[in-house]
């Protein structure tokens, strides 16, 4: 099969388009031909890129490790799916992701595909959509009629968070640059900071939460807006801040079946909608993880 692969650290510039043996599969794995695949760029330096569960080298590895795709095996003993499926979800961090023509995946970290999006769309839901999902309700607590700031509205995560804060109940602020302003409004977001242009300290009062995915000197910033009793979450480093009288979460984002379900069926009834800003055929991944800093939205690749 064709796949896009890396031989040694370096980040981007060390992906390679190349012919890869097709994946076997383990007892409770299923096989996916992959019709789409997202990713992250900062997962080339992910531990589990390099090394497998027990230390050991595992190199040559392919990333991107969100996959929309049918089921083309099921391994004996591995129930829930038949050849055939649509389906879509996380791989492991510690084996081969989706940018291939092929990828073998735990059938837990997997669900049926959204009958209303389309590979691309499905592909950019899994991760940043378990992500949001887990920071706003598992992490931050969020309940109807609490205010949130969610931090990079306009990116994969960032936009899927508006949405399902604001199907919540929540009163959304969005941050980020002025060009996601538009997005943001129409996800649902009631007020945008650009952070390019105005003071987040001076914009906003205490809420109940901050939600981050940028990271840096805004989240050490964004301690002193969060009430007691509140939270600040990030998905990019430890809160190097403790917001007084208030909780202060760091968490990496968990496969969960039960999730990705329970998002397949918002995006069926129309109230979450995964936002791509680009698609790149998989053998112009290297272009594609360089482009994906200032995208708005999820950047997918195509076999």
């Amino acid at each position: 099969m064709k796949a896009i692969r890396i031989h040694k650290t370096g980040g981007a510039g060390g992906l390679v388009f190349e012919e890869a043996p097709v994946p076997h599969t383990a007892t409770g794995d299923v096989l996916v031909r992959v019709r789409a695949a997202g990713f992250v760029p900062d997962e080339l330096s992910w531990p589990g890129t390099w090394v497998d569960r027990a230390g050991r080298d595992r190199t040559p590895s392919i990333p991107a490790h969100e996959v929309a795709g049918v089921v083309t095996e099921v391994r004996y003993g591995t129930p829930g799916f038949a050849v055939g499926d649509h389906v879509f979800g996380l791989t492991d961090w510690h084996r081969d992701g989706a940018a291939a023509e092929y990828v073998s995946v735990e059938a837990r970290n997997l669900a049926p595909m959204p009958r209303s999006l389309d590979f691309v769309h499905a592909a950019a839901l899994p991760l940043a959509g378990l992500t949001a999902w887990q920071g706003l309700f598992v992490h931050g607590l969020l309940r109807s009629g609490q205010t949130v700031v969610i931090h990079g509205a306009g990116g994969g995560t960032g936009s899927l968070a508006v949405q399902l804060a604001r199907e919540a109940g929540a009163h959304v602020i969005a941050t980020g640059r002025g060009g996601a302003a538009e997005l943001a409004a129409e996800l649902g977001a009631e007020t945008f900071i650009d952070l390019e242009r105005e003071s987040f300290e001076d914009a906003v009062d205490r809420v109940d939460l901050v939600f981050d995915t940028i990271g840096g000197d805004l989240l050490a910033r964004s301690a002193g807006k969060v009430k007691p009793g509140g939270a600040l979450v990030s998905i990019t480093a430890p809160p190097p801040v403790q917001p007084k009288g208030a909780r202060a979460a760091f968490f990496i984002v968990e496969p969960d079946r039960a999730q990705l379900t329970e998002l397949a069926r918002r995006a069926d009834a129309g109230l979450l909608r995964p936002h791509v800003g680009a698609v790149y055929p998989l053998a112009e991944a290297k272009a594609a993880f360089t482009a994906k800093r200032g995208t708005l939205g999820k950047v997918v690749l195509q076999p």
